[in-house]
């Protein structure tokens, strides 16, 4: 998704030069988000995911099935799994996440899952059949969020997480009970406080064993306990990749020694950046509209540095990159709607609703306003989004 919302920024922006976007997946960019909501609940295709394709990125070189290994930012070149160099006047990192796994004895088994590519969301939508006995680890959105897919699909269901709620670092206690709750009304059970500390079966995984010494019986095992950034393959420029691509406001990476690269950038979940809405420091943000938004910023001065227009780059610098995060999730009947950065806050309320029905908290720091959340009410949620906008 941001590699291909960087060739439309470029094109929008006046760039008519020549664009190669590497990328380790045989499709063409598709959306993921519904992978592990509706999309895993009926069958999985590209063509259920995949963006429209304008007319103005029709001529991008897409070089798929091909992962970048190395860079030489000296260079100025990327070297894929072919042997093939690419060099380039500017290098766009989009290359995202991947799936945290967790390292058991036993851990060679069929019948482990995670949810990140079209090829996983295929792999375990063949596995969801009536009756199957699924175990989740991770409370997550995505663990939450396939848990309900799984349920409205006949499984039975369990949820181990360490923490105490689902969903309660970003949500809150309040909201996250309330979520937990709904959740064991449709039939999931939860172990929270809990981990997986090995898995059972001889070939395929027939069950777990928790840290407890507690065993699980399940027919699947399904890992959602966070993401990597993916950018060994930049090791060995000096780029500070702590976590993530450090950028500034321009989403130009920056190096170990605070300097700055002026031909690469970073969009979407690798990238991290400081957001003028909150405060000063720089943070990767994993919600849906980050790519987009980061790659109209790259857009907009890449394209305006490459033409040499010295007045448009100015006027694209001089307007701070401010985008308002959000993310949403559906799961059974309920819609979450979010805006800001919820985890920021040192005071949750309810101030819309009732909990137990349609409900609307917001989020503060310090007294302001940092996040919204609602379960429906969603133009109540929307309501709030200029609480986030930066004065002019």
């Amino acid at each position: 998704m941001g590699g291909l919302r960087v060739a439309e920024a470029l094109r929008r922006f006046g760039y008519a030069g020549p664009v190669t976007a590497i990328g380790d997946e045989p499709h063409a960019p598709y959306n993921r988000p519904p992978l592990s909501k509706e999309v895993l609940a009926t069958e999985v295709s590209h063509e259920a995911v995949a963006f429209p394709q304008r007319p103005a990125t029709e001529d991008v070189n897409w070089v798929l099935g091909t992962r970048a290994v190395s860079a030489n930012l000296a260079n100025s070149t990327v070297t894929d799994d072919t042997g093939l160099v690419h060099e380039y006047s500017a290098m766009i990192i989009a290359t995202g996440l991947r799936p945290k796994r967790i390292q058991v004895p036993n851990g060679d088994l069929q019948g482990r899952h995670v949810v990140r590519t079209l090829e996983d969301a295929i792999a375990l939508r063949a596995e969801l059949i009536e009756g199957a006995r699924i175990v989740i680890l991770g409370a997550g959105f995505i663990g939450c969020e396939v848990a309900a897919t799984a349920r409205k699909l006949g499984c039975a269901v369990t949820v181990v997480a360490p923490g105490v709620h689902p969903i309660v670092r970003p949500l809150g206690t309040d909201l996250a009970k309330e979520l937990q709750r709904r959740h064991e009304e449709q039939g999931v059970a939860f172990r929270m406080k809990s981990s997986v500390a090995d898995l059972v079966g001889v070939e395929r995984v027939t069950g777990v064993t928790l840290d407890s010494g507690e065993q699980l019986d399940c027919d699947v095992f399904i890992e959602a306990i966070g993401s990597d950034p993916n950018v060994e393959w930049l090791d060995g420029n000096d780029l500070e990749l702590s976590n993530g691509v450090l950028t500034n406001n321009d989403l130009q990476a920056i190096r170990v020694d605070g300097t700055v690269v002026e031909n690469v950038f970073a969009v979407g979940d690798v990238a991290r950046f400081a957001n003028p809405v909150f405060d000063g420091e720089p943070r990767r943000v994993e919600h849906w509209n980050i790519p987009t938004d980061s790659a109209k910023r790259v857009g907009q001065v890449l394209a305006a540095s490459l033409a040499g227009d010295a007045v448009a780059l100015a006027a694209a610098k001089n307007k701070p990159f401010a985008p308002i995060p959000s993310f949403w999730s559906d799961q059974y009947d309920m819609h979450l709607l979010a805006y800001g950065l919820l985890g920021l806050a040192d005071e949750i309320r309810l101030i819309e609703g009732q909990i137990l029905g349609d409900c609307v908290f917001g989020y503060y720091r310090r007294g302001q306003m940092v996040g919204v959340c609602g379960i429906g009410l969603r133009s109540v949620v929307q309501s709030f989004r200029k609480e986030f906008q930066l004065e002019a």
